[in-house]
């Protein structure tokens, strides 16, 4: 799988763990690492914290996270493998291999 480029995004004075937020904590975390799969969930490593499009967040201590991206998981915002149970183009009804 081809590596994504990576792009700098910059700190920001407002961000929870900046030493310069007035409720930050004084140290920064560190990158977190997030790998894509075009025919699965995203997989984060965790904790996370997920705002939601209705403003209400879902929150995981796990330390691997899977992200919906298909949206057919009944535990949305968290992968359930629902993505798996259609078939793709190119397969076989009944030919699981792929």
């Amino acid at each position: 799988m081809p590596s994504a480029p990576e792009s700098a995004v910059p700190d920001s004075p407002d961000s929870p763990d900046s030493p310069d937020s007035p409720g930050g904590s004084g140290h920064r975390r560190g990158a977190v690492r997030v790998v894509v799969d075009p025919e699965g969930p995203l997989l984060l490593e965790g904790p996370v914290e997920i705002e939601l499009p209705d403003g209400s967040t879902a929150s995981s201590d796990r330390f691997m996270v899977a992200v919906c991206t298909c949206r057919r998981s009944r535990r949305y915002p968290w992968c359930d493998t629902s993505h798996r149970r259609r078939t793709r183009p190119g397969t076989a009804p009944g030919d699981r291999t792929a």
